[in-house]
């Protein structure tokens, strides 16, 4: 048996009104009221689809040894780099063993349904009838748009994974069917930063209506089922009664339609597809039959069957505590800003060359991306950075520290203050003393917080964020920050 193992989801915070949207270009198009409803979700300055993708899969891997994850899949089209493998800076941020394989998987809105099945035969050939490691697919987008654009109300951003096995199955994977096509919906051209769309009616009438209903007939031929049998469809389209039409057109009954998300989350883009199959999962039965669709230059359709270990599964946030976590944003210029979409005055103190030490960042990997400190195995002493010298005044132990990952360990604040003098994208900028339960301090960044939510004392977690922008090279820095726990 293969299939899913684990499910994990992660949404920013930040939730922009669509009505504020709506009204800040009323002016240039007065049809955008008609989308004014609901929020989508919008990344932080200090967040895009790699860390969104990390988010994702901390909360998948939630009660997973680590060390027994044998292969990683990121897909996006909106990786933030072009030439330097995504997946590996993935692998790095949660700690996985070096001899894992990493994958970038992109080019399509397909590329999540096209990594997850990659994902499926790379375990079905590790296998070879005996257990091998989970394989962790993640995948996540953060697609930027034109002003006063219908993609602009439309899209969102969010992160969604899934791990992949043999044992302990959520999800039997039942069996898939896939229509290569190149039907050109829209496409981002070399060197262009939004994508240019063509004509929504023919779009629905020759690609969504003609081409994932040939690819759920063939999923029903090659599986023996019919669309009564169904008793999930993911069609991740936001496009209003096009899932229904699908749905339809297929012998799907209408119930059986999944949410799009489309009130309060937005179209995540090659995410999309693997957020509704989470939050299906959420919500199903052991025996459900749950048919994902991934449409992009073609169509990919999965069948998956829940089964008695659904229930089982560890806790974890899930789509439905991504959803839950929410803050309201207002300020329609904020999320211009954040998305380099519009030009504003950053003072003198952001006049500095922000180049990065390529040597540097290598030799501190591990403490950079993965924030791997230090535990003296005299005294049990932990602390943040590692050290050659422990800092326990009572042991002093000289080249003593074993690794040991801080991001996923307990903290709370010890001081923090709000600076408005120093340079910050988003001010005033948060940054202080934090402690982690089990031992160590670290000054650090905040993020994803305003006055009235931070205070001495109060539980924080560590966030995979961007730390700073090479602007003139094209380089982003990650590193971690702390954010209030809500």
């Amino acid at each position: 048996m293969i299939g899913l193992t684990g499910f994990g989801a992660y949404i920013p915070r930040l939730r922009l009104q669509r009505k504020v949207m709506a009204e800040a270009n009323a002016w240039m198009n007065p049809a955008l009221m008609g989308l004014a409803k609901g929020e989508r979700a919008m990344c932080n300055w200090d967040e895009d689809s790699l860390t969104l993708a990390v988010e994702a899969a901390r909360d998948c891997l939630t009660g997973v040894d680590r060390d027994q994850v044998e292969h990683v899949v990121y897909a996006s089209t909106t990786m933030p780099f072009e030439d330097r493998q995504n997946s590996g800076v993935i692998s790095l941020a949660l700690n996985l063993r070096r001899n894992v394989s990493a994958m970038d998987v992109t080019s399509s809105q397909r590329a999540g349904t096209t990594a997850l099945l990659s994902a499926l035969d790379y375990a079905k050939s590790r296998s070879n009838g005996k257990a091998c490691g989970p394989v962790l697919c993640t995948s996540a987008d953060n697609r930027k748009t034109l002003a006063a654009s219908p993609q602009e109300m439309m899209f969102g951003c969010a992160g969604a994974a899934v791990t992949v096995g043999v044992e302990n199955i959520i999800a039997e994977f039942k069996g898939s069917y896939t229509v290569t096509d190149d039907f050109v919906d829209h496409f981002r051209g070399e060197g262009k930063n939004v994508d240019y769309n063509w004509e929504e009616r023919w779009i629905k009438e020759e690609g969504y209506n003609k081409i994932i209903p040939a690819a759920l007939a063939g999923l029903f031929e090659e599986t023996g089922i019919s669309g009564g049998d169904v008793d999930h469809l993911i069609v991740p389209l936001v496009t209003r009664k096009v899932p229904e039409t699908i749905a339809k057109i297929s012998g799907v009954e209408a119930e059986k339609v999944r949410d799009t998300l489309s009130a309060n989350v937005g179209d995540t883009g090659v995410a999309h597809p693997l957020l509704m199959l989470v939050a299906a999962l959420e919500d199903a039965k052991p025996g459900d039959k749950i048919v994902v669709c991934g449409f992009g230059q073609g169509c990919d359709a999965l069948l998956f069957e829940a089964t008695d270990l659904l229930s089982s599964l560890t806790a974890r946030d899930g789509v439905s505590g991504a959803v839950a976590r929410r803050m309201e944003e207002t300020n329609y210029m904020k999320y211009l800003t954040f998305n380099g979409l519009l030009d504003v005055e950053k003072g003198i103190r952001a006049e500095k060359d922000r180049r990065t030490p390529l040597s540097s960042l290598y030799r501190h990997r591990d403490m950079i991306l993965g924030m791997v400190g230090g535990q003296c195995r005299k005294c049990g002493t932990a602390q943040f950075p590692k050290a050659r010298i422990c800092v326990n005044p009572n042991c002093h132990e000289v080249d003593s520290q074993d690794d040991l990952p801080f991001a996923d360990r307990s903290c709370k604040i010890v001081s923090w203050a709000a600076d408005r003098l120093a340079y910050s994208i988003d001010p005033p900028a948060y940054y202080g003393m934090i402690e982690f339960d089990e031992g160590g301090r670290v000054n650090t960044d905040f993020t994803d917080c305003i006055g009235e939510n931070v205070e001495v004392g109060q539980s924080i977690k560590m966030m995979f964020r961007v730390r700073d922008v090479d602007e003139e090279r094209g380089f982003k820095k990650y590193f971690w920050k702390a954010t209030p726990v809500t």
